[in-house]
């Protein structure tokens, strides 16, 4: 394959982002092969068995939502106004008492749609019924992480399931891989991250949780355990093993020199439209965690609570509240954002040598975007623009290993019609709260 004439975002493992303007992308099955300035000369080589005019767009890589929970798109707008306890105990927790497979599913099949339609080409997942999520993943084409979460409260023999879950899905398919899911520092005891970290390390795997997601959080394990939830992770093995850590809002200073200790194999994801919504206090300490060399990735969190999957969105937030939060408007340039936006979040995908850069020998993940709406006229920066005007709806070709899953913004890989017909059906039943009871309760 060949994308002709496009521009290209160029993102360095340091310095300023750039973009060079008429260039070709040379695509050999589900590699870039080559990126070489256009010519009106004819190639002396064997003819692209397709070519994708990208005259007028810009190339960047495909986008990583760096942690989510796919299937909560059926609980979208089911949520709203609420305390972060009230959200789990009176709304998400007694909602998920009525998942099952086809539920999980039909959610997953919306969310894989919803993310490839807005140039997500991967998304780092954690969830229940992930197997069923990977059947999505694979039907429409994305490239998912999946990590199969479990509580301690549901018993060692769920969390034996949840074991053998992610086994299972290393083996579905390339575009899949698969982490550990134990939830959060504080819905899974000591002894079961300690397992948890031990298995990691046996099988070569990543852990995948919640931990430090507010300051309350970790002022309450201060309060009970004399430890912050950072020092759990590093008192049980997990950062040893190797985390993904979800939010990290509450990491305080005397939490950096552990994560530095472990930064070669530590992500935070940061998914600030939660923070805001949940009226959480903090946002991700992007700065001192990047300071200790940890690499930060841009989320969304679930849908139940961000309401979207857009991690366009998300991007411009995390510039947004990481300058107010360091009351800098220099911090967080549009380079360093883009940089956490593309090479952060693939290092959270466990995919930094594969994905996040459009260079030769990395996975042809692509997005073709056009600019040329009045929300991003003029362009005087086309970095600003993809930082700060930029809309899902921009998103005109997708290519995820070199497939083509969206074209002219049409789907190929599914019927959207279908998809959002499933979904409207069987939304009510997910969202019922007649049964009872709760999967867990919040109480860290």
């Amino acid at each position: 394959m060949l994308i002709r004439n496009v521009d290209v975002l160029v993102v360095p493992e340091q310095g300023e982002c750039r973009v060079d303007e008429a260039q070709d992308i040379h695509v050999d099955d589900d590699r870039i092969v080559a990126i070489t300035p256009t010519s009106d000369a004819p190639d002396a080589g064997e003819p692209p068995t397709e070519v994708v005019d990208g005259s007028g767009l810009l190339a960047v890589p495909g986008l990583v939502n760096s942690h989510t929970h796919s299937p909560m798109v059926m609980m979208r707008g089911a949520a709203e106004d609420l305390a972060i306890e009230d959200w789990f105990n009176r709304r998400i927790w007694p909602m998920e008492v009525n998942l099952t497979p086809e539920r999980v599913r039909v959610g997953a099949r919306l969310a894989c749609a919803e993310m490839l339609l807005a140039g997500v080409t991967t998304f780092v997942d954690h969830y229940f019924h992930a197997d069923e999520i990977a059947a999505a993943a694979i039907e429409s084409g994305i490239r998912a992480d999946l990590a199969p979460t479990f509580f301690s409260s549901a018993g060692q023999e769920a969390i034996d399931a949840a074991f053998e879950t992610t086994r299972d899905l290393s083996t579905r398919h390339p575009r899949i891989t698969a982490s550990l899911g134990p939830h959060a520092t504080y819905t899974v005891a000591d002894d079961d991250l300690r397992r948890t970290a031990d298995l990691a390390r046996a099988e070569g795997r990543r852990i995948h949780l919640h931990a430090a997601e507010t300051d309350d959080q970790t002022q309450a394990s201060l309060d009970k355990h004399g430890v912050t939830p950072i020092q759990v992770l590093e008192r049980t093995g997990v950062l040893e093993a190797g985390a993904l850590i979800a939010h990290g809002c509450g990491i305080r200073a005397e939490d950096l020199p552990i994560l530095e200790r472990y930064a070669d194999r530590t992500t935070v994801a940061c998914c600030p439209k939660v923070y805001l919504k949940l009226a959480m206090g903090e946002v991700t300490p992007i700065k001192g965690l990047r300071s200790a060399g940890v690499n930060v990735g841009v989320g969304t969190d679930g849908a139940a609570v961000h309401n979207t999957l857009d991690v366009w969105e998300a991007i411009r937030m995390v510039a947004l509240t990481q300058k107010q939060r360091e009351h800098d408007a220099e911090w967080m340039t549009l380079s360093e954002t883009l940089r956490l936006a593309t090479r952060g979040s693939a290092a959270a995908a466990g995919l930094k040598n594969q994905i996040g850069v459009l260079e030769p020998g990395r996975q042809a993940d692509i997005a073709l975007v056009d600019l040329s709406a009045p929300h991003n006229q003029p362009i005087h920066d086309p970095r600003a623009a993809l930082v700060y005007s930029i809309k899902a709806s921009d998103v005109v070709t997708v290519l995820v290993a070199g497939q083509v899953v969206v074209r002219d913004r049409q789907l190929t890989t599914m019927d959207l019609e279908e998809v959002l017909a499933d979904a409207k059906f069987l939304a009510n039943t997910l969202v019922d709260l007649s049964q009872g009871g709760a999967v867990q309760h919040y109480a860290p």
